[in-house]
């Protein structure tokens, strides 16, 4: 099982030279990287959940499965998937909690996760602990599914998805009661930029109490901040239908 594990290394958002590169991230609790298998490729092969793990990774459980021809891979574990459970990738799996089809062959109304955006590259969104995706409708050859934000978005039927909604959904309501713990998890400290002097952020300066002044927030770069920044040529903009409410039309 170890070769499903490496040492994550630790490199604290600096680059070769020691300078900042990322900020916020620092010294953190030593981990293992677990290698989770996002493709689910391994077709018409029935697997077994051995276990359901916590990992220091990310937010979601994991679950180790156990092939019938002896490979172990770790999935993302739905929630309501138990020890014992058999899971499997067919375009022919019955439409059970874990197992993984086109999206074709998925009835509408159906709750997925772990969403192929192109066939074959492996799952890319809805894989947030507590996350799912819902089958809206059906249009010649593609598939329409509703995000968890009202967006619409239209898949290639091809496209794989896994039955069920990712586990652990009161992640979002964990508490952090201590500065250390979030050290622990190697993310220092973030000051606001209303607090600094105007050389270190476009927010800086200002006479007392200042508020932002400027017409809309900005990063350290003066790039916006808040509001409509998604990319107007990113690549997966050609698979929205219909954009959740108060999006960027």
């Amino acid at each position: 099982m170890m070769h499903l594990k490496r040492i994550l290394k630790k490199v604290s958002g600096r680059n070769s030279s020691g300078k900042v590169t990322v900020r916020h991230q620092g010294g953190r609790v030593k981990r293992y990287f677990r290698l989770v298998d996002f493709k689910r490729d391994k077709i018409d092969v029935w697997g077994k959940v051995m276990t359901i793990e916590k990992d220091p990774n990310r937010k979601a459980s994991i679950a180790l499965v156990n092939f019938a021809d002896g490979e172990k891979r770790y999935i993302l574990a739905p929630l309501g998937l138990v020890i014992g459970a058999k899971v499997i990738t067919s375009s022919d799996a019955p439409l059970e909690i874990g197992n993984t089809l086109p999206l074709s062959k998925i009835p509408v109304g159906t709750q997925i996760h772990n969403i192929e955006i192109v066939p074959g590259k492996g799952g890319q969104i809805v894989r947030s602990a507590g996350s799912f995706a819902v089958v809206f409708g059906v249009e010649k050859d593609a598939v329409l599914v509703k995000m968890a934000s009202g967006e619409i978005r239209r898949f290639d039927g091809r496209s794989l998805a896994t039955i069920g909604q990712i586990s652990n959904p009161e992640a979002k309501k964990t508490v952090i009661r201590k500065a250390g713990t979030m050290r622990k998890m190697g993310v220092r400290p973030t000051v606001r930029g209303v607090a600094m002097h105007p050389n270190a952020h476009p927010h800086g300066g200002g006479e007392g109490r200042s508020s932002v002044g400027l017409k809309y927030p900005k990063t350290p770069w003066g790039k916006p901040a808040v509001g409509k920044t998604r990319n107007k040529k990113r690549y997966s903009n050609r698979i929205i239908v219909s954009h959740r409410k108060g999006a960027r039309k």
